[in-house]
């Protein structure tokens, strides 16, 4: 049995990649203007949570035409509202810290970028979400993907800004790091306050002074 539940693992897996690399190249108006409404049901419920009742009164549609939309069911659903918010995170956060001339310049628009997103700690990371919860082995690419390229995009701006290598990569975790907990307690706390000052007590740490 214990093989078999695998065997399934490693087939939603790829399911889930496939996807994903399908969703990135055909982005139909009808499922876009889907997909955050999507989010947010799977942000409040989860992707376990998430059933099919739960959507079709969040989308105002049946399920004929959900699957009509989006063939491969909760399963697709969940991937092209992660792709899109890895799209979202690529042009907003992430090719400006690669790409700046200046770094201080892409680290600080990353952190009013990230401000801006979650609402000043309002909105929950739905990425975040997928990685705690028992769906993460089936998205495994989409999360981690997500998490990998943002540290490693924060370390190259914190690098051109001065810090060695390592220092750079460690500072970028502790970012990373801050930010998901920061929401969370902002969220426990039902201060979401606590996120605001969180991120300006984390750009407080980037180097002042380009080497």
């Amino acid at each position: 049995m214990a093989g078999a539940g695998a065997a399934s693992g490693r087939r939603a897996g790829a399911f889930g990649r496939a996807v994903l690399k399908r969703a990135q190249k055909t982005d139909t108006s009808p499922r876009a203007a889907l997909l955050p409404k999507l989010g947010e049901v799977f942000r409040t419920y989860g992707y376990e949570g998430a059933s099919l009742t739960l959507i079709t009164a969040a989308t105002g549609l049946g399920k004929g035409s959900l699957y009509h939309l989006f063939p491969g069911g909760k399963q697709q659903m969940a991937a092209e509202v992660l792709t899109e918010i890895d799209q979202w995170f690529e042009r907003e956060v992430f090719a400006p810290l690669r790409d700046s001339a200046e770094p201080h310049a892409g680290i600080a628009h990353m952190f009013r970028a990230t401000d801006d997103y979650f609402r000043s700690g309002r909105r929950v990371c739905l990425v975040g979400v997928f990685a705690l919860g028992a769906a993460r082995d089936e998205f495994t690419d989409a999360v981690q993907g997500y998490f990998d390229r943002w540290r490693e995009a924060l370390a190259q701006a914190l690098r051109r800004a001065g810090q060695a290598r390592a220092e750079a990569m460690e500072l970028s975790e502790d970012i990373l790091a801050g930010m998901q907990g920061a929401l969370v307690l902002a969220r426990a706390a039902d201060d979401h306050k606590i996120f605001s000052r969180a991120l300006k007590r984390m750009a407080e740490r980037v180097p002042k002074r380009v080497g």
